[in-house]
């Protein structure tokens, strides 16, 4: 009988003992190949993008790109990889956040190793795997018709997604030209356009605007 090939992961967090931790319990089970990792929500993206892995394990509080656009953009462009929320946020709008962004699966990071190998098994088998907090979030909001949500960052295009985290992040247009690699002529215009369409005037405002929608991960 043919050998069952591994189940390909990519894991994606940036404080890096806290990676290396789950690399490590992932490595420890032979049905588990680590194929990428990822400090970032952006290199997490392109990482899969490149791996094409099974699953996507993913953290939401990441630099750049949070988790939950990493989510959404993983998802459109690879709808055949299931992604895995790992958090320490037990929050529910950051359940139904991600469950929205196309996650199939939510766990916190105390949770045992053994809970997460299983989830990645789950999600590689076509299931889904939620722990009893995300469990109970999704219950309430299934029987709440009226808790869907407008998208918070409206219209904006994924190059303004961007801009908006790095701006609520605190970085100059300076910095995040480098970052974005374009100009900080092209960042002044993409900041102009994405707080026209929020209908907000200033950084601060634009903050506040990130708080009140829990867009500050």
């Amino acid at each position: 009988m043919r050998p069952t090939a591994p189940i390909r992961v990519l894991v994606a967090d940036d404080h890096t003992i806290v990676r290396e931790g789950i690399v490590g319990i992932l490595k420890t089970s032979p049905e588990i190949e680590v194929v990428a990792e990822a400090s970032d929500g952006a290199e997490a993206t392109r990482k899969a993008l490149e791996t094409r892995p099974d699953v996507a394990v993913l953290d939401v509080s990441m630099p750049r790109l949070n988790g939950i656009e990493a989510t959404r953009r993983i998802h459109e462009a690879l709808p055949e990889t299931r992604i895995l929320v790992l958090t320490m946020h037990d929050d529910d709008e950051y359940v139904l956040k991600t469950v929205r962004a196309g996650a199939s699966g939510y766990l916190l990071k105390d949770g045992a190793a053994s809970e997460l190998v299983e989830g990645i098994r789950a999600l590689k088998e076509g299931k889904s795997c939620f722990g009893p907090r995300a469990r109970q979030t999704l219950s309430r909001a299934s029987q709440n018709k009226t808790s869907a949500e407008e998208n918070p960052y409206g219209s904006l295009t994924d190059r303004e997604r961007e801009v908006f985290q790095l701006v609520v992040e605190g970085k100059t247009n300076v910095e995040m030209a480098r970052i974005l690699s374009i100009s900080p002529k092209t960042v002044d215009n993409h900041r102009t356009r994405l707080m026209a369409k929020l209908q907000v005037h200033s950084g601060a405002e634009l903050v506040r605007y990130a708080a009140t929608h829990n867009l500050i991960l």
